[in-house]
């Protein structure tokens, strides 16, 4: 088993770490819309869910892998009203192959940040 830690992901902001690889399977931690440099919650739910996706991506890219190697994604939702607008933000982000998905509304998320997404992949 590897730990992983990305450059290009915020730090963790609880007692995880962004990834564990193990078997030629990547399992992320849920990431926020969180920014990197700045630490801070981006406004609003398209931002978040963008700089979600983004973060995600570079977790993979540590771990060697990428969304064309994604198995499985779990996005949680503040509020299922905003299911429609990640469909459209999530299409940008993978190819046609998608990979399969749950989304579901919780109570809160950490910050109270509007999405937090998931996943796991194999190495490429």
């Amino acid at each position: 088993m590897e730990r992983i830690i990305s450059d290009g992901a915020p730090d963790a902001i609880g007692p995880y770490i962004h990834a564990t690889k193990s078997n030629n399977l990547v399992f992320t931690s849920g990431q926020i819309g969180l920014d990197p440099k700045s630490g801070k919650l981006a406004d609003g739910f398209d931002a978040q869910a963008k700089l979600a996706l983004d973060n995600l991506k570079n977790i993979l890219e540590t771990s060697g892998s990428d969304f064309d190697h994604v198995l499985k994604v779990t996005i949680y939702l503040d509020d299922l009203a905003n299911f429609a607008k990640v469909n459209d933000i999530y299409k940008g982000y993978f190819n046609e192959g998608f990979p399969a998905r749950t989304a579901f509304e919780v109570a809160k998320l950490p910050m109270d940040a509007k999405i937090e997404i998931e996943a796991i992949a194999e190495v490429k």
